[in-house]
């Protein structure tokens, strides 16, 4: 996998190493390009750092680039000789902060110089890490260092990623270090990347690659070898069934094949093709693609089985927010369980990068008068509520311009409350919204276009009565969603009955409350006369109680109101509900636990991988209409009743990653699963059979069919699983997307690891055909060769 380090300990000291690295730097930077930048070089010279975590946790950290140009070394001065080393992938970092950004960081303010601080924060659950670095200086090249290689690694073509990952592998595998490689070197290299080959074959290809006879591979030999091993003979295959010749593919011909994939297929798309990934001058000057360029075409994102216009915001964002899923979380401020689990505003800051829409704060009074937040009744840890607004404030449209919601489970008291409510207007400032956009009667609501760069607050709002005088009289009482979890969720702890847990609303407070207001459930009555800046929360049980005997009329009260569903208390260990049932009948916010990655996380960053991960993502026009007729639970022959047939070929894999990195022998044994999740009728899942021994270049060829009713709803994720004979498969990837994204022909996927991150250079090699209502989706040379025939 990329990042991978070279698993040796440095021996040489900081000085001796800043020389070596000054003389001369790696061919790993060099193939990076960024063997003159001056943060790496800084980065790889090393560091000496303070790690932080409180004012009495502070250790010093030697940190480093290690020569693959994507691992990050860190160990204690004090650590024992043969402790494990600890190291970081660049692409685990999900973003890098200077300053007082961090929580630990903000509470050491005016202890530590800011210039001199930065905070690495990771995806997944991994803690972040809060460094002081010497000077001023050094802490700015490696926040620039880190985002450089980020930048870097999100811009390397397939190839420049397989070569960097055969090359990092190399170096390991050269224990002498004397750049040639032995026979038995060699042996240990093919252990290492995953595949396992007789013995007669790797000596065969050894003697073969070993031109100069002598019994050890040279640089060159070492490249011959490596070509050898990354033949694509499935992906020649292609080449040849289009190349007249079996040597080029010439503009026309690329051109058919473009039809077949259904893409555009113009002669000056196909010369387009050949200027990009053609790497032969002479084929390139006389339009031509090779082999090597084909190659080069089929594995770059171009080809992606996710359709790239997708990737950006592309869909009409100009309908009411009621229109569109919303990517939602529960308990954001949590970073594990829900019953010890720490709180930290770690979690909204990676929820909001990860385009989330929709985060949530439990509130409740603090010491000192300041709110805090936390999971009530229970173990968890507080985060004061003033530095999750801070947060919010730094990083709410840093991935998406479209409206943040901030929904607000109220438990404290009046006092706190007003507090609350200062925070809210102090630290956000123009963003919150706090006043309709229009004076007019509200009949839908805004837009997420009206609504850009604006912060909504989803809470009870007060309303007066007859009789009620004055702010000071308002006696409205207020209950949440967070009660019902807590009515049903820790049995062993002493608290009080929900119905009792009441407290006044804070006026200021209710005032913030816009677009969003919080109502108990009252049916699926008058649909058209319920005001549509009211919404109600369902648990996730209640959700499904109402889809199962109310479907349509769910759907229908969904087209006007916006439903935030949320994982019912049981779920101590913060696990997540299926999310694909509450947006089969429209529920916009349907919160789960970030946190807990796993399939229910993926299908959610499936579903919003789609319209530039925005956070919002259109539904189905059958979802938005307050007469619609479709039913979730009986989709025969009603509104978005597509019947489709989706056939997929599982044809190969690509340097998939070892799954028991501790023992050298352990080679994967792959299969691969594909799974539909949609309407009921639709939900599927089909495997391949296994490939023993070989994770490098597993090959399958095998082919699932599904049938689709209501395909515009549908999710297929593909997942990658290591067989094991004696106890439950182990993960190894897994790639999910909308089947309306889905692009048809021969496509590779991209693998991603659990917590969603690249598993990078992991690559499915798969063929996709649709056929609708019994007719094949025509290809483009189907629909020329169709109008040559009429013309």
């Amino acid at each position: 996998m990329l990042g991978v380090g070279t698993g040796k300990t440095p021996s040489t000291s900081p000085r001796e190493h800043r020389r070596k690295v000054n003389e001369k730097t790696t061919d790993l930077i060099r193939s990076l390009g960024l063997h003159e930048n001056e943060d790496i070089r800084v980065m790889m010279a090393g560091s000496s750092m303070l790690k932080v975590r409180s004012t009495s946790w502070q250790r010093n950290r030697s940190m480093r680039l290690l020569e693959d140009g994507l691992t990050v070394w860190c160990e204690s001065k004090s650590s024992r000789k043969g402790k494990a080393q600890q190291t970081f992938a660049v692409t685990e970092v999900e973003c890098v902060c200077e300053g007082y950004q961090s929580e630990a960081l903000r509470r050491l303010s005016g202890t530590l110089p800011e210039n001199q601080c930065f905070t690495v924060v990771f995806k997944g659950a991994r803690k972040s890490l809060d460094l002081k670095c010497p000077t001023a200086e050094e802490a700015q090249h490696w926040v620039r260092g880190l985002r450089t290689l980020k930048e870097r690694v999100a811009s390397m073509s397939q190839k420049e990623k397989l070569d960097h990952w055969i090359r990092g592998y190399l170096k390991r595998a050269d224990q002498n270090n004397d750049g040639k490689m032995s026979y038995d070197e060699v042996k240990r290299l093919l252990l290492m990347i995953n595949i396992d080959v007789s013995e007669q074959y790797a000596r065969c290809l050894f003697k073969r690659c070993d031109r100069s006879g002598d019994g050890r591979l040279d640089h060159t030999e070492i490249e011959g070898f490596c070509r050898e091993l990354l033949r694509r003979p499935e992906l020649d295959a292609v080449f040849r069934h289009y190349s007249s010749n079996g040597s080029v593919l010439s503009t026309a011909e690329l051109r058919d094949f473009l039809g077949d994939q259904g893409e555009d297929a113009s002669l000056n798309h196909a010369r387009s093709l050949i200027l990009t990934y053609e790497l032969n001058d002479w084929a390139q000057k006389n339009l031509f693609m090779t082999q090597n360029g084909f190659t080069m075409y089929m594995l770059s994102l171009e080809n992606d089985v996710f359709n790239p216009n997708h990737a950006r915001v592309y869909q009409d964002m100009t309908h009411p927010l009621a229109h569109y899923f919303i990517s939602s979380s529960h308990n954001t401020y949590l970073t594990k369980d829900q019953v010890t689990g720490a709180s930290s505003t770690e979690p909204y800051m990676r929820a909001l990068i990860q385009g989330c829409r929709c985060v949530e704060l439990d509130c409740w009074d603090g010491d000192k008068g300041e709110p805090v937040i936390y999971h009530g009744h229970t173990l968890t840890s507080k985060v004061p509520f003033k530095e999750v607004i801070e947060t919010i404030g730094q990083y709410a449209f840093k991935t998406s311009p479209y409206p943040l919601i901030l929904s607000l489970e109220n438990h404290c008291s009046v006092e706190q409350q007003d507090v609350m409510a200062k925070h809210l207007r102090n630290i956000l400032g123009k963003k919150l919204l706090t006043k309709p956009l229009s004076d007019q009667p509200l009949r839908d609501l805004p837009s997420p276009e009206e609504l850009k760069g604006r912060i909504l607050v989803k809470g009870k709002k007060h309303t007066p009565h007859l009789g009620e005088l004055g702010k000071n009289s308002s006696c409205t009482s207020f209950s949440s969603s967070s009660e019902d979890e807590l009515a049903g969720s820790i049995k062993s702890t002493p608290m009080k009955d929900p119905a009792k847990v009441r407290s006044k609303l804070c006026p200021e407070l209710s005032d913030l409350v816009v677009y969003c207001k919080s109502v108990p459930f009252r049916g699926f009555g008058n649909v058209s006369e319920k005001p549509p800046n009211e919404m109600s929360s369902f648990s996730e049980n209640d959700a499904l109680k109402h889809i199962k005997e109310s479907g349509k009329l769910f759907v229908r009260h969904n087209s006007r109101q916006l439903s935030r569903i949320y994982p019912c208390g049981q779920r101590l260990q913060s696990s997540n509900y299926d999310p694909q049932e509450m947006w089969n009948c429209g529920c916009q916010l349907v919160a789960l636990n970030f946190q807990t990655a796993g399939e229910q996380m993926d299908l959610n960053q499936g579903r919003f991988l789609v319209n530039g991960r925005c956070g919002y993502v259109l539904k189905p026009s059958f979802l938005c209409s307050p007469t619609s007729n479709f039913n979730p639970e009986n989709t025969g022959g009603g509104p978005g009743h597509t019947p489709t047939q989706l056939t997929i070929r599982i044809i190969s894999a690509q340097q998939l990653p070892k799954i028991n990195t501790e023992k050298a022998s352990s080679i994967v044994d792959p299969l691969v699963w594909v799974e539909i999740h949609g309407v009921a009728i639709d939900k599927a899942k089909q495997k391949t059979h296994r490939i023993d021994n070989n994770g490098f270049n597993p090959r399958w060829d095998c082919t699932l069919s599904f049938q689709l009713q209501v395909p515009e709803l549908a999710l297929v994720r593909f997942v990658v699983e290591d067989h094991d004979h004696a106890t439950k498969n182990d993960f190894v990837g897994q790639f999910t997307l909308p089947f309306t994204s889905f692009r048809i022909g021969y496509r590779h996927i991209h693998l991603l690891k659990a917590d969603g991150s690249s598993l990078s250079p992991a690559t499915l090699f798969i063929h996709v055909k649709v056929t609708r209502r019994g007719v094949p989706v025509k290809t483009m040379a189907e629909r020329i060769a169709a109008a040559k025939g009429k013309a």
